[in-house]
């Protein structure tokens, strides 16, 4: 195999990713690993640094991608469709109806964005059943680990951020974070350097959520002091390790 030259974002990716799955032993011979592609930065850069390190492992393992259109712009997956058969990556494509439901009379009780996203999480966990896949990709970063442990806190009054390994349905179905550990800056700037096809979110609630709101004023705590950023983001890094660490 051909040596790969990778930028510095790049190779921090692909290392990092690589740690991650490596201490939990995310993967294993014979894995079948669906990845759930939104088409945003950090599902898409995930599946690209889950076909680098494909190449990398000691054995096989298969990838594919799961794709479900929420249904604002239902032709806006043709680059994702594209990119996947260039790269040779199998894909299941579909357009959903899940986006406008969730914003209609008919989601009463949710915000659209949990509602979505519960309906979107219900089919990806069908097509894994479909497909006969063993694992299933979210490309979830730090940042995300950092939000989501914040708005427990906040809003359910609970101490918990997100797994990097979690099993669902009586172990038939793994549920995986390989990029968990990295930054969504290092993320953006890999997809940018890589030209990977992201398109625009088209959902009207996009950045109008309580988690974009928590967000917001996290970051503006990171301002507080020299390195206060990278603190808080290791202690969680490793306050999440500990945990998943623990389940194995």
């Amino acid at each position: 195999m051909s040596r790969i030259k990778l930028s510095y974002a790049q190779k921090k990716c692909v290392a990092t990713v690589g740690m991650l799955m490596q201490k939990t032993r995310m993967v294993g011979p014979g894995s079948r690993v669906g990845v759930a592609v939104s088409g945003g930065v950090d599902s898409f850069t995930l599946l690209k640094v889950l076909t680098i390190r494909q190449r990398i492992l000691p054995f096989e393992m298969d990838i594919m991608v799961l794709h479900v259109n929420p249904g604002f712009n239902t032709g806006d997956h043709a680059a994702l469709g594209k990119w996947c058969g260039e790269n040779g990556v199998a894909a299941h494509i579909e357009v959903s109806d899940f986006g406008p439901r969730a914003h209609s009379e008919e989601n009463r009780k949710d915000s659209p964005c949990f509602y979505c996203a519960w309906l979107r999480r219900k089919r990806l966990f069908e097509l894994c059943s479909e497909y006969g896949l063993s694992h299933l990709a979210l490309g979830h970063n730090t940042d995300d680990l950092v939000d989501t442990f914040f708005m427990n806190i906040f809003q359910n009054g609970r101490v918990d951020g997100l797994s990097a390994s979690e099993s669902f349905f009586g172990g038939r179905l793994q549920v995986i974070r390989p990029a968990l550990f990295v930054e969504k800056a290092t993320m953006r700037t890999a997809a940018r350097q890589w030209a990977l096809p992201i398109w625009s979110n088209a959902c009207p609630s996009n950045g109008k959520t309580k988690r974009a709101e928590i967000h917001d004023r996290i970051e503006e705590c990171m301002t507080l002091g020299k390195g206060t950023k990278n603190k808080v983001f290791n202690a969680l890094r490793r306050h999440q390790l500990d945990l998943t660490l623990q389940k194995l």
